[in-house]
């Protein structure tokens, strides 16, 4: 798999933000990533050192559209730890 195959986006949001002090950072992934491919894709893409990566899987809830019931996708994220001194850079 090529490295943005593995990594889907940053996610940036209120709960993702509490983690950046502690060099912490969460990923939308592929559900068939396993932690050692998200760790290199992570290095390679960009260009920091990973000291740990933990996963989980968030189940699709039921949502029901107008007289049908309806499914959200499930998600595979990844909280990544760097190494002291990196930071991840976004534009």
């Amino acid at each position: 798999m090529i490295s943005h195959d593995i990594i889907k986006a940053l996610l940036r949001t209120e709960k993702s933000t509490v983690y950046e002090p502690d060099a912490k950072y969460l990923f939308l992934v592929n559900k068939t990533a396993n932690k050692i491919q998200i760790k290199r894709a992570v290095e390679e893409i960009y260009k920091v050192k990973v000291k740990a990566v933990n996963t989980l899987i968030s189940c699709g809830k039921l949502k029901k559209v107008r007289y049908q019931l309806g499914r959200t996708p499930d998600l595979k994220q990844a909280v990544v730890t760097l190494k002291e001194g990196q930071k991840i850079v976004t534009s």
